[in-house]
């Protein structure tokens, strides 16, 4: 076996990537174990990268040093390829799907990483993508898109660039019109805050938008909630962050294995916390796609 680190050298505005690299050469320093610590150049290079070892057939475990963004690209460039696993060291902004697992900070630890366990996981095919976490549609869309602006700016943290998009956002019309449909049923029209279609529980910074949500349980879970006055946003994006929302009337969630929308216009769709603009997209589970590395001592 051999282990890769897949780093971004600018995710979480780098201020971890410098302690990491050291954690990974001083862990196998003294060690006859094989590695190579690999330092991305740009945009779309970690999927580049990983593809073309993923395509050599050797076995490894490759590593995304970053945030959502790099495991998104590392993803995309190991899938379908089972001599490959995949883990995670955080150094971006939010990291929200480890949000999942217990003792999210073993993540960090490379010893624990090294001595973890494989489990498989699901994945969400998105058009021709792949996302491990979540995908949307709407006003979070919207956001996602203006907070890449804010969270380059000095002294802003992924959780107030967040922040800052909402309140962006909050000052043009929110919400979006589109036909959805869920598990091949007839499409509805939708007049929608926003509709998400999830892997795991946590995104945006720490929204809980599908609380029940599951990595590895073959389903997909799906929130779409109603348009709402303006007067009523800040109010449910409290309880939306808690996770605190089936109660509400405005709010439909279920579980599903695919979900399509189409839009009269291009809309910002949110993939994993890359953005980009389509009319229409469909999405499906993809049943036990990844080999998932979790650190010793971190369980599901």
């Amino acid at each position: 076996m051999r282990y890769i680190f897949v780093v971004n050298p600018v995710a979480g505005k780098g201020n971890l990537q410098e302690k990491i690299i050291n954690s990974i050469n001083t862990y196998f320093k003294d060690k006859s174990l094989d590695y190579d610590v690999y330092i991305t150049k740009s945009k779309g290079d970690a999927e580049r990268y990983v593809r073309v070892l993923a395509n050599t057939g050797e076995n490894l475990n490759i590593y995304a040093c970053g945030g959502e963004g790099t495991f998104y690209e590392v993803l995309n460039g190991a899938i379908d390829h089972d001599n490959i696993n995949l883990g995670v060291v955080p150094c971006g902004s939010a990291n929200d799907f480890l949000k999942y697992f217990k003792k999210t900070a073993l993540f960090s630890d490379i010893a624990a990483q090294i001595d973890g366990n494989i489990i498989k996981i699901d994945a969400i095919k998105a058009g021709e993508r792949y996302c491990i976490n979540g995908c949307s549609a709407g006003m979070d869309a919207i956001v996602a898109r203006d907070m890449s602006i804010f969270k380059n700016m000095p002294l802003v943290s992924g959780k107030m660039a967040y922040n800052l998009a909402i309140v962006k956002t909050f000052l043009k019309k929110i919400g979006v019109s589109i036909s959805i449909s869920v598990d091949g049923a007839k499409p509805k029209i939708a007049d929608c805050l926003f509709a998400v279609i999830a892997n795991a529980p946590y995104y945006g910074g720490g929204y809980m938008a599908a609380p029940d949500a599951v990595p590895n349980d073959n389903k997909l879970n799906f929130t779409l909630v109603d348009s709402i006055s303006k007067s009523r946003v800040l109010g449910f994006l409290q309880k939306y962050k808690k996770g605190e929302i089936k109660a509400l009337e405005f709010c439909h969630l279920k579980t599903c294995e695919n979900m399509s929308f189409s839009a009269k216009v291009p809309i910002p769709v949110n993939l994993d916390g890359e953005i980009i603009e389509a009319r229409s997209m469909d999405f499906s589970i993809v049943k036990n796609a990844v080999n998932f590395i979790i650190p010793n001592s971190v369980k599901l």
